[in-house]
């Protein structure tokens, strides 16, 4: 009995102690972040859609490089993988920790608008990047025009192909908003061509192995598909995994993003074209824009970052720029 006893209260205390490291992460490790803002101009925070991403981290290193060359304390905090309800809370524990200011993924939510309004009221600037939120009261947006750089999905598809194509998408979440956007973009550049059909899509939830099994779905309901799109950065890695393991190689395969494995697969030809947004420029103009607004300064509320296809032709042009 004795035993039992004390195994219950061994697992009362690992339980407690486990609330307390949880509950310590999210509010950012408020007494390092303060002694390091003690050395900083500003402590912002950057809040991804997904900590390890690696989309995300490159919006992070570009974020880091600017936050250097302006003395600023960074603070990096997310749901390990995407979870809405997390992004929302690591942005209300920002708030609560009196941050000067917050970089985050927009979207479009009751309670966004009221963490953002939130947020306003206490002084502290938000700055959308990759995903904008143009209902709430952020500051300004820094990022991809999504509708846009789904268009130019569309129009490379056209460009690229001839005769009667049946395409599916792969899209990283269907509540996404840049994903919704990205979606509509390509099929405003193609509804007018009768030869393209789009005959299913499915969601990733912005995994690589979410994509392979999406794109399963998509051969197993339409075996006759000719051309897939991916909207998000791990959808075309996962694409190209499911093509070249059914060896179907006539599959015309357009991404989203320039990750190394991408570019990598469009190099082999497993993926034909890929649409390059600048996640570091993201990042890097996204804390610019908030050391101006801390300075008094006005800022333009809407500022697109660059956004290209890229084919195989050009890899080195690509490869000679990222070393810049």
């Amino acid at each position: 009995m004795k035993r039992l006893a004390y195994g219950i209260l061994l697992l009362a205390f690992l339980a407690a102690s486990a609330c307390m490291i949880y509950y310590g992460k999210l509010t950012f490790h408020m007494k390092k972040a303060e002694a390091e803002h003690d050395k900083s101009m500003y402590h912002f925070v950057l809040i991804p859609e997904e900590l390890d991403n690696e989309y995300w981290r490159l919006v992070e290193k570009g974020a880091r490089d600017a936050a250097s060359l302006y003395g600023v304390y960074l603070e990096y905090a997310g749901p390990r993988q995407a979870d809405y309800s997390e992004h929302l809370k690591t942005l209300d524990t920002a708030i609560a920790g009196k941050v000067d200011g917050i970089l985050m993924q927009g979207g479009k939510s009751e309670m966004l608008t009221t963490l953002i309004s939130k947020a306003h009221d206490k002084g502290i600037p938000v700055i959308t990047v990759d995903t904008d939120a143009p209902e709430t009261e952020r500051a300004a947006y820094v990022g991809t025009n999504n509708y846009y750089s789904g268009f130019l999905a569309g129009q490379a598809l056209l460009a690229d192909t001839n005769g009667p194509q049946r395409v599916g998408i792969v899209t990283g979440r269907f509540q996404s908003e840049n994903q919704k956007q990205r979606v509509e973009g390509f099929k405003e550049a193609i509804k007018k061509e009768e030869r393209i059909q789009i005959v299913g899509i499915e969601e990733s939830s912005i995994t690589k192995i979410g994509a392979i099994e999406a794109t399963y779905r998509l051969f197993h309901n339409r075996p006759d598909i000719t051309a897939i799109y991916g909207t998000s950065a791990l959808d075309g890695i996962g694409i190209a995994g499911v093509t070249r393991y059914f060896n179907k190689k006539n599959i015309y395969v357009i991404a989203f993003d320039t990750l190394p494995e991408t570019l990598f697969l469009l190099n082999e030809q497993a993926i034909q074209a890929t649409v390059a947004q600048d996640p570091y420029e993201m990042g890097y103009n996204a804390v610019a824009s908030l050391i101006k607004l801390k300075a008094g300064e006005n800022i333009h509320p809407l500022q697109y970052t660059d956004t290209s296809i890229i084919r195989r032709e050009d890899l080195p042009i690509v490869e000679g720029e990222s070393g810049s």
